[in-house]
């Protein structure tokens, strides 16, 4: 029996999580993509780059702050080659390894780009420029985003960075400036801040991390003062001008106010678009949103039956574990497997020092919603393990329905808060009550044991806090 055809373009971790689970389906995987192996921006010049340079900042700053307790380092000392090697050594490995799994699996890998001409038809173009036409049955779309640039201010990969070529550290500028307060523009905050930076941030809200729930927030405002103190909220970059070798940045504020400031570089964090042009989604009448989002349906399939889309492209949150998920989503369903897209939540990590996670119904949705729930927040100034390493100031807490009791929700703030946000993302989705969490034996001392007793509070006390009871009478 021949093989359903499928072609997916596009191998980020989305397009090959996709295609991979389409060839173990037994499909005829072609898989396409600019770069010479699977991994596409996240494993090239996204999360992996970005957190191998975020835990090196790390470490610089655990060396610091080890003065504090009796342990003192000579200087940071930064060989910048060195950092680039190691840098890309991981992204070498990693990347390698995934074009390793493609050929295990027997899958057509083809290094260039794809352009939609018809229902059934692809044609495509090598990284040499070389055409040819193609057939397919199906099809996964999973071209992902490209960063946004600011309004006459295009990337020079000189002195003006986007996330990409920021993460080449060609240098370390004296003063730059940072263009938005999100995950990425934070993150790149830290890591250059860490590296001798001084650091100025530029947001147009009048808050970091637009969504997030203020308590977490609060947390890294208060730990990162060094940030924090030079950041301009509710302020936008006007224009730019060169003078000799700096860049003489113009502001303006909501309120009308200008501001003129001068840089070595600036680096643009003002979100991400969709790669949806050029592709050919007109040509296969693919519908988007306004934003030039594909829309898709609970199994990622667009409004034309064989195409499907996944990850970025089809809009927020862009997360690269939300887009291999929907991959493996959209591969079981052309593989003829009963399956949807239909997570009750999705976890968001921010890789900053401290960290933030969050999943599920957060205290901001809720509000938003006007639903009532209950917060049990056990502070970290509690946990044996925290203190310890010299965590005072994070949290974690648990959103609950005080009807059901229910986890709805989650978040933390400190060190590794990513690792530990999956506990809580897998208690939402198996519809655990707090008291499953209360009974759950965690071992000791860890910071696992923070998410067993904010179960605890939920009902009154927990064995590292004490709450006086209010009596009458």
């Amino acid at each position: 029996m021949e093989k359903k055809k499928l072609i997916v373009m596009g191998a980020g971790p989305g397009g090959y999580a996709a295609a991979f689970h389409a060839s173990d389906l037994g499909l005829d995987v072609t898989l396409i993509d600019p770069f010479e192996n699977p991994g596409g921006v996240c494993l090239y010049h996204g999360c992996i780059p970005t957190k191998t340079l975020l835990n090196l900042a790390s470490v610089i700053g655990l060396a610091d702050k080890a003065g504090e307790w009796g342990v003192n380092f000579s200087k940071v000392n930064l060989d910048l080659e060195k950092i680039r090697s190691f840098k890309e050594s991981v992204v070498k490995q990693l990347t390698g390894g995934v074009g390793q799994l493609a050929r295990s699996r027997k899958i057509n890998y083809l290094r260039g780009r794809g352009k939609i001409t018809g229902k059934n038809k692809l044609e495509y173009a090598d990284h040499e420029g070389n055409t040819r036409e193609m057939e397919f049955e199906t099809m996964i779309i999973a071209t992902g985003g490209y960063s946004s640039e600011l309004p006459g201010i295009p990337f020079d990969d000189d002195q003006i960075m986007n996330a990409k070529t920021a993460l080449e550290l060609r240098d370390i500028p004296k003063r730059l400036l940072v263009v938005g307060a999100g995950y990425i523009g934070l993150e790149m905050a830290v890591i250059y801040k860490a590296f001798g930076s001084e650091i100025t941030i530029v947001e147009f809200t009048s808050d970091i991390l637009q969504g997030a729930d203020q308590d977490l927030k609060d947390v890294f405002k208060k730990e990162r003062q060094d940030l924090i103190a030079k950041t301009m909220f509710d302020t936008r970059v006007v224009s730019l001008t060169r003078k000799e070798k700096k860049l003489i940045i113009d502001l303006e504020t909501t309120g009308g106010e200008k501001k003129q400031a001068e840089f070595d570089k600036i680096l643009v964090a003002t979100g991400t678009k969709p790669n949806s042009s050029g592709i050919g989604l007109e040509e296969a009448g693919i519908e988007t949103n306004e934003k030039g989002y594909i829309n898709v349906d609970i199994f990622r399939r667009t409004n034309i039956d064989n195409i499907y889309a996944i990850g970025d492209i089809t809009g927020h949150p862009m997360l690269a574990h939300k887009a291999t998920a929907e991959g493996r989503v959209a591969a079981e369903h052309i593989a003829g497997q009963k399956t949807a897209f239909e997570p009750k939540a999705i976890p968001a990590v921010i890789f900053t020092e401290p960290e933030i996670a969050w999943t599920g119904l957060t205290e901001t949705e809720a509000k938003k919603l006007g639903k009532v729930v209950k917060v049990a927040k056990f502070p970290w100034s509690a946990s044996g393990k925290a203190v310890s390493i010299g965590l005072k100031s994070g949290f974690t807490k648990l959103i609950i329905d005080p009807d059901t009791e229910r986890i709805l929700g989650g978040g933390i703030v400190g060190k590794d808060a990513g690792t530990l946000i999956a506990e809580i993302t897998l208690a939402i989705e198996m519809a655990s009550v707090v008291r499953d969490l209360e009974l759950t034996i965690h071992p000791h001392p860890t910071m696992s044991e923070t998410i067993m007793e904010a179960a605890e509070l939920y009902h009154g006390q927990a064995t590292h806090i004490y709450k006086k009871i209010k009596t009458s009478g």
